[in-house]
């Protein structure tokens, strides 16, 4: 590197510096210099790193890639890159990456040719299926999981084999965001989109710290503060972040006060009259939800009870255990802070978008407070709008869009359920395989696979 290109450098560093102080809740970090490379091939190809989408230029030199940048034509990130992207091909030359494939034998990780290490799994999943029948073997996939891999894995195990032991770690992070739509709206697909960030006036996000999970849209969001400084930004949190030290207000709580926090909004929303009574009349269905879910131990639990219809009489009288007073004493959230929020939500005036990931998603009632974010927003109308709406994140790249374009979890298929013919037919038909191969009666979920694994039930797991 000759002194031009150093100093070139050092004025970058120092201006990315200047930008952290000035925006303390971002990560910035400058596309990658390659010292001596003036004709780079440029590719392109989707970040790897998260569930944002950005899309990259990836700079490649006799067929190895050695510099990274965004790539101004996406919508997503706009030509913007996280530190993560930045770094991303660095992952592909790590000292400690296996370069051949391992089998242990007589106890030992030892290296063998990928084709022997294939047929090994190959003949073993054979062996097994004759053994002990088809649904004694199962696949278990990752967020990483690209439509193309999840294709290959739902098409050999549910079509060729005739199993429906598939699933991918989707089930585990999002699990509770699909069964909070699911029973909210009856359908597994999330409202709303990026776009929403231009139109918002506030943004609430719980238990979620995009500055360094979703740095990019982050960044979007104060691009938007920094033109309009009357946007607000309010950062719900167990602990202190990037995102606090950059949010307008800080709403610290207890962990798992959240749901009491969501009900004292609509406590509030209801006591001020701010209900959008003609949104609700047209869009909205009260019911009370299922109470008796379990806590995640038990083998092959099932529901004892159903949602059963609910007046709004009854509804307000369920909130009256939330006021601010006694969800302040539980949580820690002063009264006065949550009616501020509750008023941001029932103003009229102002477009609120909340969003969440795994502080949501990972909660021991998931589901629960998936659905008490929706009523919020429902209750006041503020959904489905430019600006306005609920946006459950996912932090995975492939693993919800694989779930649902190619079936790789135990009910589904690449259109459909398992339990449904029809669905059943129409996979049949993409993967030119008889119908009856592929069997109507759902596989082993994630959390009962390894229980069976545990249990001897299941003979034979591949993890990808």
């Amino acid at each position: 590197m000759n002194r031009r290109e150093l100093l070139k450098q050092l004025a970058t560093v120092s201006a990315i510096s200047a930008a952290e102080a000035l925006m303390p809740g971002v990560i910035f970090s400058a596309p990658a210099v390659v010292s001596g490379q003036k004709n780079l091939e440029w590719k392109k190809a989707p970040c790897r790193f998260c569930g944002t989408g950005c899309g990259l230029l990836i700079g490649l030199e006799n067929g190895r890639a050695v510099a990274v940048k965004g790539d101004p034509a996406s919508p997503v990130n706009k030509g913007l890159c996280c530190v993560k992207g930045y770094h991303s091909v660095m992952a592909l030359y790590g000292s400690d990456r296996f370069k051949t494939a391992y089998v242990r034998k007589n106890g030992t990780l030892t290296p063998v040719p990928i084709k022997e290490a294939l047929d090994l799994v190959a003949s073993t999943l054979k062996d097994t299926v004759a053994k002990a029948g088809k649904d004694s073997v199962g696949i278990y996939g990752s967020g990483q999981w690209t439509i193309p891999d999840g294709y290959a894995a739902s098409k050999l195990f549910k079509g060729c084999i005739g199993t429906n032991n598939v699933e991918g770690n989707a089930r585990l992070c999002m699990a509770s965001a699909v069964t909070g739509m699911m029973t909210t709206f009856g359908l597994d697909e999330p409202m709303g989109c990026y776009e929403d960030i231009d139109h918002a006036d506030v943004f609430v996000l719980w238990g979620n710290n995009m500055a360094e999970m979703h740095p990019v849209l982050f960044s979007r969001m104060l691009e938007r503060r920094l033109a309009r400084p009357e946007i607000k930004i309010i950062d719900l949190t167990t602990r202190w972040t990037r995102t606090s030290m950059a949010a307008d207000k800080v709403m610290l709580f207890k962990p798992q006060t959240d749901l009491a926090l969501l009900n004292a909004i609509c406590y509030e929303i209801v006591r001020n009259g701010w209900v959008n009574e003609r949104f609700v009349e047209r869009h909205v269905t009260l019911k009370s939800g299922k109470t008796n879910i379990g806590y995640g131990l038990e083998d092959k639990f099932a529901f004892t009870d159903e949602a059963k219809p609910m007046t709004m009489d009854e509804f307000k009288k369920k909130l009256e255990d939330y006021t601010p007073e006694k969800v302040e004493a539980l949580g820690g959230v002063p009264a006065k802070e949550i009616r501020y929020l509750a008023s941001l939500y029932g103003d009229p005036k102002k477009k609120i978008v909340s969003y969440w990931c795994m502080g949501f998603n990972q909660h021991s009632r998931g589901t629960w407070v998936n659905n008490l974010i929706y009523n919020v927003h429902l209750l006041v109308g503020k959904i489905s709008q430019p600006g306005n709406g609920p946006f459950s994140l996912t932090g995975q790249p492939s693993a919800c869009g694989t779930v649902r374009e190619v079936g790789t979890l135990a009910h589904r298929l690449p259109h459909g359920e398992v339990t449904n013919p029809k669905d059943r037919e129409m996979a049949a038909k993409i993967w030119k395989v008889p119908v009856e191969r592929i069997s109507p009666k759902p596989g082993l979920h994630t959390v009962e696979m390894f229980r069976a694994l545990d249990r001897g039930d299941l003979k034979f797991l591949w993890i990808q």
